[in-house]
């Protein structure tokens, strides 16, 4: 089983750049990344290759976030530089920048369209999401805060597929659920399983990740009715809350290392991925959450006793290699990132992809993936 692997672009071949995130265009012909720097490339695919066609290099600190509107292709990126930008590509091919007035005094963190690409969110460490939208009489993008009760900074967000809900973690150990209503751009919203009362700012719901804290929340994500929450603790715990059952929270504590990013491959199936290095499937049922499998199978290589101790010494004399350097027996050699969905929608993914650590973005199969492996049930 090898799942397509796009390495990333390097002068130095044995010089791994990390992969910090990624976003696709709408038609998945394009790719958007940061190699752990202050600029955000653009690459294209030609045939089994993929060429730079474009450096978006405007912020002064390390880009955190990059999203890529698949309706209007306009992309907005964040920094630690406490800034973000809208990227509109005009008619002579140049993609052509706009500075949004966060009003934050620490770094940006995350960032997502919303499902309409009317407004975006960006959550910082300053303890406030910025819900941006474009102002007609201003021409340009501004904000509006969403404060209260946030302790703490913001380490991830999702839209509720209505467009006016939004799911934010925290490092305070905190979930919460606020309404994004910005009337200036949209109609008045309708009632939800989270609430009816829906002005700018309020809080529809607040999640704990344990009773004793359960550490920072990595990673949130609604299902796709919008009727459940997800998160991923950094005390290698998968949550889910149900808002159309009392707002009842599962939760499962795995013996796998904590997750950074995840989203809901299925209805009922949630994929997860961290510091593991690989992904894994979490299934949902009605009242509990369990483990289904990893998503690649280990590559374990078996080799004769004489044969690996003959490479063992020609690794030391030659390459310098010793027994405390190792590989894993996975794609990916460290911490993945990010997911990010290349086909299909929340729900129903045909593929989606991971950036990592050690430089690489790998494209999953679901279908390849599930006729190849037994225990892996999709």
């Amino acid at each position: 089983l090898s799942p397509v692997c796009l390495a990333s672009p390097r002068l130095d071949p044995e010089l791994v750049t990390p992969i910090t995130c990624h976003s696709w265009s709408g038609d998945r012909k394009s790719l958007a990344l940061s190699q752990n720097s202050k600029d955000v490339g653009l690459f294209t695919s030609s045939g089994s290759d993929w060429k730079q066609t474009g450096l978006l290099d405007q912020h002064d600190l390390r880009v955190t976030s990059i999203d890529w509107g698949a309706k209007t292709n306009r992309i907005v990126t964040c920094s630690m530089d406490r800034n973000a930008y809208v990227w509109v590509l005009d008619e002579n091919g140049d993609w052509k920048k706009t500075l949004v007035l966060l009003r934050i005094n620490r770094a940006a963190t995350c960032v997502r369209w919303s499902p309409d690409e009317n407004k975006f969110a960006v959550g910082s460490g300053a303890k406030i999401i910025s819900i941006c939208y474009h102002e007609k009489e201003f021409d340009g993008w501004v904000s509006k805060h969403i404060k209260k009760p946030i302790q703490s900074t913001i380490t991830s967000i999702d839209w509720h597929p209505d467009n006016i809900l939004i799911a934010a973690g925290s490092t305070d150990f905190k979930v919460r659920v606020y309404s994004a209503y910005v009337k200036d751009v949209e109609a008045r919203p309708s009632p939800t399983e989270w609430g009816s009362k829906m002005p700018m700012g309020n809080l529809m719901k607040e999640f704990t990740n344990s009773s004793s804290g359960g550490g920072w929340v990595h990673a949130v994500s609604f299902s796709p009715d919008g009727s459940k929450l997800a998160w991923a603790g950094h005390d290698s715990s998968i949550s889910v809350a149900d808002a159309a059952n009392d707002m009842v929270v599962m939760k499962l504590k795995t013996n796998l290392l904590p997750m950074s990013s995840l989203t809901w491959i299925r209805p009922n199936i949630i994929a997860a991925a961290g510091h593991n290095c690989v992904p894994y499937t979490f299934i949902v049922e009605s009242d509990s959450i369990t483990l289904g499998s990893a998503m690649e199978e280990d590559k374990k290589k078996e080799s004769s006793g004489n044969t690996s101790a003959r490479s063992k010494f020609q690794n030391m004399d030659k390459l310098g290699q010793n027994e405390l350097e190792s590989k894993l027996n996975y794609t990916h050699q460290k911490q993945i990132s990010e997911i990010r969905i290349v086909e299909g929608e929340k729900g129903n993914v045909d593929t989606f992809s991971t950036c990592s650590l050690d430089g690489k973005i790998v494209v999953w199969n679901l279908k390849t993936l599930a006729g190849k492996m037994k225990d892996l049930k999709i």
